[in-house]
């Protein structure tokens, strides 16, 4: 006979709710009652309960009873809310039964302060045994002809307690012969329990109640096996790790088994053998979306399937162990030693990898069992070791395994390439590999803070290639920074839909506070969210926290002019996350800290980009370094590099006072609130100290000439007030610059140059010839004199102050980063 098995799992049977969802799929998907049978776990939760009110009892604590009066009375309330009086009555006086066989059982536990396997078996197998009795009653009074069927009766095991062996000849027949004598009836098959040759209660292991449902499809010759649980089906990745992983349609019995063994929880592998042996289609169902199709298990994969990757699992709380020396070389029998010493042991091996020269083996077990594992390796080896041709044996912890799973990359080359070079360029270390000859699958061990990150970024690779994910740490949301958020929310549909590239802002702070989610930030919310924050700012901690969350594709963006922020670049970049700041203290610090972080960036492969640390957000940085990478040398560079001096200068005449004008430019908010933090000319020098840098000259602040603009009694003046009245003062000395100038028909400008070698910066006097003449507002100019621009020098000319132009290069790079990166 054929009978379809369906298995519900505790969170689908977890409350009377859930169980009426259960009847609903039966009555919608089932026309013909009597040709399928439901396997059933226990109430979610309710194994749990007793595993926890027996290690209490086992300690002698009493409070076991009160967990066992909250099993007992979810129990009867469960039933009460699925049946009316009548039914109940008969429920009830079985779930009496078995509350005080187990009230006496764990009194015995108290008692004797012991919990053996084979006891605890006895006391788990009481969840499904309540769980099928209600669910068997519940659908009878709702019209299916159903019955409640005990495992114990069918699935003889050996006495292996806590994951008995399955005698499958005794069982497969005492199912047949159940099923053909009690035809038409929809059977609630007690999951996980089983009992020995003799009765007594055994348990089928992790994942029982699953396989409970394959022995009996297997034993039935089922068309199919469905498992319904509470998600869409097998997914390419664990959800609670990857947000976007998404449900595989369909998979091979061998993918399902590779997946499930590194760390896949929808299914179990023990649950697919007797599936395949009989080539039954599993079907995963999600209860709570019953209309999704889910993920079908089945002998092949479908032709026309095209993804390099079908999915990825991974596994913690894995240990390494290295056995290695000269003795290994060339002599037979040592593997068979080492690993017959792990099997003695019942230590089972999960990853096995040696490199050819036969010098060394790691293996990769289960951290708990790395201590026993080490004693009786060398123990195993004690006169090799003794001898020193093998060496003690070498242990690394706090360790996962990662694996890839497809039976299509034996036909697709390149993704082992694609794999370790998406993790190798956010800084993921692999400490060993291992692949079959078969192609399945590629394993790979890393630490285990890294492994979430490198679950993202293959995951990422291979399945979400067409989106590239950012995540931003901001420092300083004042006018740049809250100008730069604004225009990535304005353009983030846009950059999302036209370009693939989703940002997430992920912290933020200020001088005051700061703010971080895993998750992303709202782009529209996130000031409120950082003013009702209560964690007080601290540079250091953030990119701590930045560091410890371990994000792929992570970029650093100091929009400060912060002199303590840039000592923090170092760290940053040795971790592999980018930066991106139009912060000028790195990049015009000491050449050796300069040429540090610039190779630095190099050899972690991430980003140090600082376009807006000269002329806002015109293309000047990025235009001499490509010119400098394609062969050409500069010659001569000039230029006006500050916008609120271009301005003054811009707007200075005979005609007006020097001091008015540089109150004006005060008012329009073009200097700094203390206009000698611009008239002083120290950011000139920085600006000009970087550019000569890019241009490939190994030039020092100290370096630069600078010819003050403004005389001694103004720049020591105490106050800004007492500033503006010393500048009246000098009136008239800039009046007769200009009146110099304008006789020979020039104007005054703030110049930076570099020519030979040197840097200067100084006011000079330019007549109509030079292309500073006709300079307007607060823009700035570059001119460029190289090689190929000899006698035409490049001019690059533009408004080089200003949030908008600033906050909208340091976007620019944001996205130069994102388009680049290999994801």
């Amino acid at each position: 006979m054929s009978v379809n098995v369906l298995k519900f799992g505790g969170s689908s049977v977890k409350n009377s709710e859930n169980i009426i969802k259960v009847y609903d799929i039966l009555q919608s998907q089932f026309e013909d009652k009597g040709k399928y049978t439901l396997v059933v776990s226990a109430f979610g939760g309710v194994t749990d309960q007793l595993i926890e009110m027996s290690s209490l009892a086992s300690r002698g604590k009493i409070g076991y009873k009160k967990i066992l009066t909250a099993f007992i009375e979810r129990h009867r309330k469960t039933a009460k809310e699925l049946l009316n009086k009548k039914n109940y009555s008969s429920v009830e006086r079985h779930l009496e039964e078995n509350h005080s066989t187990l009230s006496n059982l764990l009194n015995g536990i108290y008692l004797v302060r012991e919990a053996s396997k084979r006891t605890m078996d006895y006391v788990l197998s009481f969840g499904e045994r309540n769980s099928a009795f209600i669910i068997s009653k519940a659908l009878n009074q709702r019209g299916i002809n159903s019955e409640y069927l005990d495992a114990r009766k069918l699935i003889v095991t050996d006495k292996n307690f806590g994951s008995a062996n399955v005698n499958f000849k005794q069982s497969n027949k005492n199912i047949v012969q159940h099923y053909n004598a009690n035809k038409n009836i929809v059977f609630v098959v007690t999951g996980f329990i089983s009992a020995d040759k003799g009765g007594l209660t055994t348990t089928l292991g992790r994942g029982g109640s699953d396989y409970t449902a394959a022995i009996l499809a297997g034993a039935l010759s089922s068309k199919r096996l469905e498992i319904w649980t509470d998600v869409d089906g097998v997914l390419t990745c664990d959800p609670r790790r990857v947000k976007k992983a998404f449900t595989i349609e369909s998979l091979s019995y061998n993918e399902a088994m590779e997946l499930s063994h590194f760390g896949a929880k929808v299914i179990y592998p023990p649950t697919i053998q007797p599936a395949l042996s009989k080539k039954i289609p599993i079907y995963i169902r999600n209860t709570f979306n019953p209309s999704f199709k889910g993920t079908t298990i089945d002998k092949s994969t479908k032709a026309s399937k095209k993804k390099e990757l079908t999915g990825i699992s991974s596994l913690s709380n894995i240990a390494l162990l290295t056995v290695q020396g000269t003795g290994m070389v060339g002599i037979p029998g040592v593997a068979a030693r080492l690993f017959s010493s792990l099997a003695a042991q019942r230590i089972n091996i999960i990853l096995i990898t040696q490199g050819s020269s036969e010098s060394s083996i790691s293996f990769a077990i289960k951290s708990s069992d790395q201590k026993l594992a080490k004693q009786c390796i060398e123990e195993t080896f004690r006169q090799e070791i003794k001898e020193k041709f093998i060496q003690p044996v070498a242990v690394e912890d706090k360790l996962s395994i990662v694996a890839i799973v497809s039976e299509q990359m034996k036909k697709l080359p390149g993704v082992a390439g694609k794999l370790f070079s998406s993790l190798g360029k956010e800084g993921v270390n692999v400490i060993a590999i291992a692949q079959g000859s078969s192609e399945l699958n590629i394993s790979f061990v890393i630490k285990t803070e890294e492994e979430e990150k490198a679950l993202n970024l293959i995951h990422d690779a291979f399945f979400l290639s067409s989106t590239k994910n950012v995540h931003l740490f901001v420092i300083g949301v004042g006018l740049i920074g809250g100008t730069l958020l604004n225009q990535i929310q304005r353009q983030a549909k846009k950059l999302q839909a036209s370009h693939g590239i989703e940002i997430k802002l992920v912290a933020l702070a200020n001088s005051k506070k700061m703010l971080f989610e895993k998750s992303g930030l709202n782009l529209k919310t996130w000031k409120n969210k950082l003013i009702k924050s209560k964690v007080i700012s601290d540079t250091s901690q953030f990119v701590h926290n930045m560091i410890a969350m371990n994000l792929p594709n992570s970029i650093f963006i100091d929009n400060t002019a912060n002199a303590n922020i840039p000592k923090l670049y170092e760290k940053i970049l040795s971790e592999n996350i980018s930066i991106v700041t139009p912060n000028k203290v790195a990049t015009s610090s000491s050449i050796k800290n300069y040429t540090k972080l610039k190779s630095i960036a190099k050899k972690k492969n991430v980003h140090f980009l600082y376009e807006t640390n000269v002329g806002a957000g015109l293309p000047v940085i990025s235009t001499i370094k490509n010119m400098m990478a394609s062969g050409d040398k500069l010659i001569s560079l000039e230029a006006v590099l500050s916008g609120s001096i271009s301005y003054i200068f811009n707007n200075f005449s005979s005609e007006k006072k020097f001091s008015a004008i540089v109150k004006e430019a005060q008012q329009l908010g073009l200097t700094e609130p203390d206009p000698r933090d611009d008239l002083n000319g120290t950011d000139v020098k920085r600006k000009i100290t970087i550019l000569s840098r890019e241009a490939g000259y190994n030039i020092d602040m100290k370096d630069v000439k600078l010819s003050p603009l403004l005389n001694k009694a103004c720049m020591s003046a105490k106050s800004v007030e007492d500033f503006f009245i010393e500048l009246e003062k000098a009136d008239e000395s800039f009046t007769n610059l200009v009146n110099k100038a304008e006789s020979k028909e020039k104007v005054l400008r703030f110049i930076a140059s570099f020519k030979k070698g040197k840097c200067s910066v100084a006011l000079e006097s330019v007549d109509n010839k030079s292309p500073f003449f006709a300079l307007e507002g607060s823009d700035n100019m570059i001119v460029l004199t190289t090689e190929r621009y000899r006698t035409r020098p490049l001019i690059v000319r533009g408004p080089g102050a200003g949030a908008d132009v600033t906050a909208a290069g340091v976007f620019a790079e944001i996205i130069q980063i994102a388009s680049h990166t290999n994801i």
